[in-house]
């Protein structure tokens, strides 16, 4: 499989899905046009991979500010990523990274973790 690489934007998050290392990251800021449009690669990029997934997959989650349609479409990244982990071939965690003062990043990563049966690892950053 191919890694996946979009450059980031002012206004869509830096993607780089690594099949390799069984890395996937998700960076920046997410209010795109067409959050479904946007999100459609990564979606797909994990159909493939969940047929053939590593034996542990690292998902590092980094954004700074994402909207509403934005954050359906990551729910349906994180439920891809819930069913490779419930088809026992991977080990999936999610890193959720936020900012010390940033309780609402911090806040919708803990709606994720409610929702995802995946386990998650807040981790706060420094600005």
């Amino acid at each position: 499989m191919e890694t996946l690489q979009i450059e980031g934007t002012p206004k869509t998050p830096s993607i780089k899905f690594d099949y390799h290392n069984a890395l996937l990251e998700i960076k920046g800021r997410s209010i795109p046009e067409n959050s479904i449009e946007f999100y459609k690669p990564l979606v797909d990029w994990l159909d493939k991979y969940s047929s053939a997934p590593k034996t542990n997959t690292n998902v590092n989650i980094q954004l700074e500010y994402f909207n509403t349609s934005s954050s359906k479409c990551i729910l349906d990244v994180f439920k891809k990523l819930e069913s490779i982990q419930k088809g026992g071939a991977s080990q999936v965690v999610i890193n959720w990274y936020y900012e010390a003062d940033d309780e609402d990043m911090l806040e919708a990563g803990e709606d994720y973790q409610a929702i995802i049966n995946v386990p998650f690892k807040m981790a706060q950053v420094t600005e």
